[in-house]
């Protein structure tokens, strides 16, 4: 099974560009249908480039008005012209000036790329490659210039404009018209790019930098919608805050904008100075706003600003080295949120969501390095591997230097490096050369796709005192048989009947932890009182997969006593995938015991912590546990039953937990980390409660849905009320419907709960919500909400045996192809993990795949994506 591949660019294939661009000034009219792009480039001919080479260009659907070269109109032989290119022949080998002045139609521009228009406010995406469709230009990211933005707009249309950097200047431009002038002394390259012009309210506040700078820091929302920003704009604060004392990394502007847009392809983008983002990551209320939103909003602003340092001031020389921004900046915000909530809950989030997207990921035809070696489409590249793991790989580069060296070795990237495009290697200097460790055989993670295997053994002799863990590392689906070894650091503890074995001793084991930097090592652990369970990758402290066989009774043993929360989450997750993969009455009830021995004991304590032990492991994390013929309904159906289990046999304990956990008459809602615990828990206790008894379950959810205060309760009982089949259901849904048919965020997580409903009917209910007033298929969000939910939360139905659950995201796929190919791709990726159904199934997918490559003019996104699926990976 093939399809055409388009055409590779390669990591070896990188040279420096022929021309640099020092100087970037642009006079941009703004109009709906017609804006005016006036761009002067000041270039040079590049020492590193070829001497004499031609000047070419970037473009993507522009219309050219003129070009002219040192001030004189270029004559018709002097150029070459098209859409998705502009080159001189013969430019001058020294420095010159380009004149160009390009037409754009925001309003028809539906791919979000580029300058559009989002519900009439004007804005930007320029990564990856966007700023080629305003004006041609060397978009690449190592092509770095000074910009200043003249911005001219309606003042009626657009009373709010905005660029990077600092405003210089503004006024009226006559004829109901105004402009305004933003400079931003940072070089940076063109995807970093950004202008809003629109009617926006905003919320604003100060800041003083620890150099001292005062910076007014805003956030601008849909008129009407300020209330909505409030905490956003804390959250901008508390990261510039916490940047200067983990990072050392000050705010280098006088402002800082947040925009929030309804039309965006990304959670938000990190441009100097003007943060763009969806405004789904921007606008919370307790009406309107779980608490899982409100913890992504802190998130994605953090992560957006502490892009100014690790991806702005210190861009990435090409597109291959995108995990040196993003990879390095999710490691920032993780910190930054770990500080701002519960640590050891929020590192079992990010463990959650890379196995949930990244190992399957890694196990499918889509996977790739870290750092890939080649890509036909940069922007199908923003993967999991790339974000996630990337982050996964710095964490484990601080375990093994320590904190301290970490942050020297940080300081050091920074300041080798402010002001560049850097690469991998020069991240990994800045650590060498702070360490004096060679750091060649740890860069192997960037190379290597795949998840590793770590098989672990261990054997106890009772007479001599002493434990011997045999550790073996592997990497499916690589060639050859010794093919070098990882560097794995695996923290690491002994927990006996009690508690941790605190006088075991092995000088192998340094601080918790050992190394594994071969593709096998045995460790001897001396004076060990009894025999140990072994509490392995503490932390989640590789991203790896872990075969370690324990008994049921081993793991509850690691989760009442092992002093790891992670470990200890993961020890009830291990039992219960088990169970799932492997049904067991007699083991189900065990496991129901310990459940409940632990909730009596600690769930009051730490009620997050205690919501995510209840928590069972997904369906797609069973199906990833199976390495071919997997069978979506069995999954489901196990599962279901082991809920079902759970919640008859903990019923008290959890009517216990409800009663404790119920907000006091009149409480106000709180987004704190330990409110929004107890709200979890509270729920997960309903959502069993209803498992075990549907009727009793729906009758409380009903209660609780009509009593909500807040929205984080409000849509947990909906969800629970949309498992089980009836009127009620029905009922609810429509009145929710009703209550938030002005609300399109809120509506989106309607229409995701419907699409995840695991029910032959979901096919029919999706089509129905197709047609309701608040979809449509231009938008993202929308999609995502519905469609994106039923393919990537919906396994029984998206991978129905006759393949209609396939056929509906395909039909989603050839609507947007064309319209919004980022989109198109990004559902596409759905299908990555059809190899491993079983053989009926996987030949549906394969049959949908062939007949969306077939489709006539089908776009680099979603063709690169098809070549990969359906090729021999």
């Amino acid at each position: 099974m093939r399809t055409e591949t388009p055409p590779l660019i390669r990591l070896e294939e990188y040279r420096p560009s022929d021309y640099l661009i020092d100087r970037v000034d642009l006079d941009i009219r703004l109009d709906p249908h017609a804006t005016r792009i006036d761009a002067t480039l000041a270039l040079r001919p590049n020492p590193a480039g070829e001497a004499g080479a031609p000047l070419n260009l970037d473009g993507d659907e522009l219309r050219l008005v003129s070009v002219a070269l040192d001030g004189a109109p270029l004559a018709a032989g002097a150029y070459a012209a098209s859409p998705s290119g502009l080159s001189l022949i013969d430019p001058p080998r020294r420095p010159f000036v380009l004149r160009i002045v390009t037409e754009a139609d925001p309003t028809a521009n539906t791919k979000l790329m580029g300058l559009y228009r989002s519900s009439g406010v004007y804005c930007t995406q320029c990564e990856a490659d966007g700023f080629r469709r305003i004006t041609y230009f060397l978009d690449r990211p190592d092509v770095m210039a000074v910009y200043t933005t003249r911005l001219e707009a309606d003042r009626d249309e657009s009373p709010v404009l905005l660029g990077n950097g600092n405003l210089v200047d503004s006024g009226p431009a006559g004829a109901g018209r105004h402009f305004a002038i933003w400079h931003d002394p940072h070089p940076k390259p063109a995807y970093l790019f950004a202008l809003v012009g629109g009617r926006l309210g905003k919320v604003e506040t100060r800041f003083t930098t620890m150099e001292g700078r005062g910076v007014t820091c805003a956030v601008y929302v849909e008129p009407g919608k300020e209330s909505r920003a409030d905490y956003a704009l804390d959250a901008v604060i508390r990261s510039m805050a916490w940047d200067e004392t983990a990072f050392g990394r000050p705010y280098d502007l006088d402002v800082f904008n947040v925009v929030a847009v309804s039309d965006f392809n990304m959670g938000a983008m990190e441009n100097k100075g003007l943060n763009i983002f969806n405004d789904k990551y921007v606008l919370a209320s307790p009406e309107t706003a779980t608490d899982g939103d409100y913890a992504a909003i802190e998130a994605i602003i953090a992560h957006e600003y502490f892009h100014n340092w690790s991806g702005n001031r210190v861009t990435c020389r090409d597109w291959f080295q995108l995990c040196l921004k993003e990879g390095l900046t999710v490691f920032r915000d993780q910190e930054f949120s770990a500080d701002m909530r519960s640590r050891p809950v929020h590192r079992i989030a990010e463990v959650r969501s890379l196995r949930a997207r990244q190992f399957p990921e890694d196990a499918g035809p889509l996977r790739h390095p870290v750092r890939p070696r080649a890509y036909a489409e940069i922007n199908n590249f923003y993967t999991a591997t790339v974000y996630d793991k990337g982050a996964e790989i710095v964490r484990m580069l601080r375990t093994l230097i320590g904190p301290e060296a970490f942050r020297a070795g940080m300081d050091r990237y920074f300041a080798d490096n402010d002001g560049r495009a850097a690469t991998v290697e020069d991240f990994l200097a800045a650590f060498a050369t702070v360490t004096g460790r060679d750091l060649t055989a740890f860069a192997r993670w960037y190379e290597r796709p795949g998840t590793p295997r770590l098989t672990a053994t261990l054997a106890y002799d009772r007479a001599a005192a002493r434990c011997r863990l045999h550790l073996v590392q592997t990497l499916p689906g690589e060639a050859g048989q010794d093919a070098p070894p990882l560097v794995i650091p695996v923290a690491l503890g002994l927990v006996g009947a009690a508690g941790p074995l605190a006088g075991a001793t092995c000088p192998d084991v340094r601080d918790g932890v050992y190394v594994l930097d071969r593709a096998e090592a045995e460790i001897v652990f001396e004076s060990v009182a009894e025999e140990p369970v072994p509490s392995l990758l503490r932390d989640f402290s590789a991203p790896v997969r872990l075969d370690l066989a324990l008994t049921d009774a081993q793991r509850m043993r690691l989760l009442a006593h092992d002093s790891d929360p992670f470990n200890r989450w993961q020890a009830a997750q291990d039992v219960a995938l088990r169970l799932i993969l492997d049904p067991d009455p007699d083991r189900a009830e065990a496991f129901a015991q310990a459940l409940g021995r632990f909730l009596d004991a600690e769930a009051l304590g730490d009620p997050a912590f205690a919501a995510l032990v209840l928590a069972l492991p997904s369906e797609g994390e069973a199906a990833d546990a199976l390495p071919r013929d997997v069978d979506p309904d069995a999954i489901h159906q196990a599962r279901s039953a082991l809920r079902a289990h759970l919640g008859r046999a903990l019923r008290p304990c959890l009517e216990r937990l409800d009663a404790a956990l119920a907000p006091a008459a009149g409480a106000t809602y709180s987004p704190d980390a330990a409110s929004a615990g107890r709200r979890s828990l509270r729920n997960a206790a309903l959502d069993l409660i209803a498992a075990g008894d549907p009727e009793l379950g729906a009758a409380r959810a009903g209660e609780r849905l009509d009593n909500a205060t807040n929205m984080t309760d409000r849509l947990a009982a909906l969800a629970t009320l949309a498992l089980i089949p009836g009127e009620r259901r029905e009922a609810a849904l429509a009145g929710f419907a009703a209550r938030y048919a002005d609300e399109p965020l809120v509506l989106d997580k309607w229409f995701a709960i419907q699409a995840q409903i695991p029910e032959p009917g979901t096919l029919e209910r999706i089509t129905t919500l197709q047609g309701h007033p608040a979809f449509t298929m231009t938008n993202p969000n929308r999609v995502r909400a519905l469609i994106g939910s039923f393919a990537f939360g919906n396994p029984t139905q998206f991978a129905r045996r006759d393949g209609a659950g396939f056929s509906r995201v395909a039909d989603a796929v050839a609507l947007l192809d064309s319209s919004n190919p980022q989109v198109a791709a990004r559902l596409l990726t759905a299908f990555g993990s059809w190899r491993r159904l079983e053989k009926s199934r996987a030949a549906k997918a394969v049959e949908i795949l062939n007949r969306i490559n077939a489709i006539p003019g089908l776009s680099r996104d979603s063709a690169d994506i098809l070549a990969r699926s359906l090729g021999d990976g």
